[in-house]
């Protein structure tokens, strides 16, 4: 009997339905920096609606398509300005600001596909 016969007869599909969660809500994201910045959280109430995942999974797929795309969006904002403002908030702060907008941008996404659900 192999380890993967003991799971639940379901957790591949709830697999299946997180990631493609998840990655629609990575596309949705990617049309444009500003408009996904501005809306996204309607994007992951809608992505949670549409997918109907548990409360945690739900979550997470909101929590990691927002938060990659707030680091990403944030991190290209810095490149492109030298880090200027970056380096004056990081002296006021005890945590990076990249990381905090990341966590901010996932939290409001988490909480909207939860809300979704």
């Amino acid at each position: 009997m192999t380890p993967f016969a003991l799971s639940h007869p379901h957790s591949n599909r709830r697999q299946m339905k997180f990631a493609l969660q998840t990655w629609l809500l990575r596309g949705l994201f990617c049309r444009s920096i500003l408009s996904a910045l501005v809306d996204h959280g309607s994007d992951c109430l809608v992505a949670g609606y549409i997918f109907h995942n548990g409360g945690m999974a739900s979550f997470a797929a909101g929590f990691l398509g927002a938060g990659l795309l707030w680091l990403l969006a944030a991190y290209y904002m810095d490149y492109t300005t030298q880090s200027i403002l970056t380096d004056k908030v990081n002296r006021l702060f005890p945590l990076n600001v990249l990381v905090m907008t990341s966590v901010v941008g996932g939290l409001v996404g988490g909480f909207a596909a939860l809300t979704g659900r």
